[in-house]
């Protein structure tokens, strides 16, 4: 199913450059993968700590941006500089997740969020990535179905982020924007789960 991971050989290959001089300069695959979280933690606390959220939220975006093209670039350092192992297999695993939970949890603080909703959506999005991992367990490939994987999150969240932070009156379409959410992340396990099971039969 249609999900921006589908972009991402493209995104690499725009990416590559940098790598290589990343690579060059000794910088390893879980070093970018450690800033990557800490940059995700210190922007969640920002935002869970300002009192005007204005510039927090504003910032949201780019950060998000910025944590994607991190997470590229340190699965290109591990697989085409050598640098692939356990250790970094894990880090990148539990930092998806620590990094989801610090950017998103905070949503729930902005007046107007329905935060139980929003906790919900960030639940069943950590739910959504564990079936991806389960899948290996089966002898499938790390699952990255749609329709909201990680990318697709790091887009709506970002542009609701940035809605609020120019102060709009987003009303129902706030609420409704989170259902959808809500049900695609439900698609997205089913998908997953699917996947992993039709590899392994």
């Amino acid at each position: 199913m249609a999900s921006i991971y589908a972009l991402k050989p493209r995104f690499q290959g725009f990416l590559r450059p940098a790598v290589k001089g990343l690579a060059s300069a000794g910088a390893t695959a879980n070093q970018v993968t450690l800033f990557a979280m800490s940059l995700s933690i210190a922007q969640g606390v920002w935002l869970a700590t300002a009192l005007d959220k204005t510039a927090p939220l504003l910032a949201l975006p780019l950060v998000l941006f910025l944590r994607m093209a991190l997470n590229a670039i340190d699965g290109m350092l591990a697989r085409e500089h050598g640098q692939v192992s356990r250790l970094g297999m894990l880090l990148n695993e539990l930092g998806d997740a620590v990094s989801d939970a610090a950017l998103y949890l905070p949503l729930a603080l902005i007046p107007g969020v329905n935060a139980p909703l929003l906790v919900m959506v960030v639940v069943l999005a950590l739910v959504a990535e564990l079936t991806g991992i389960l899948g290996q367990t089966l002898g499938a490939s790390r699952r990255h179905d749609g329709p909201m994987g990680k990318s697709d999150r790091a887009f709506w969240l970002g542009a609701l982020a940035l809605a609020l932070g120019m102060g709009l009156e987003l009303g129902f379409w706030l609420e409704g924007g989170l259902l959808l959410m809500f049900a695609l992340l439900v698609l997205t396990v089913l998908n997953r789960s699917r996947g992993a099971l039709a590899e392994v039969e």
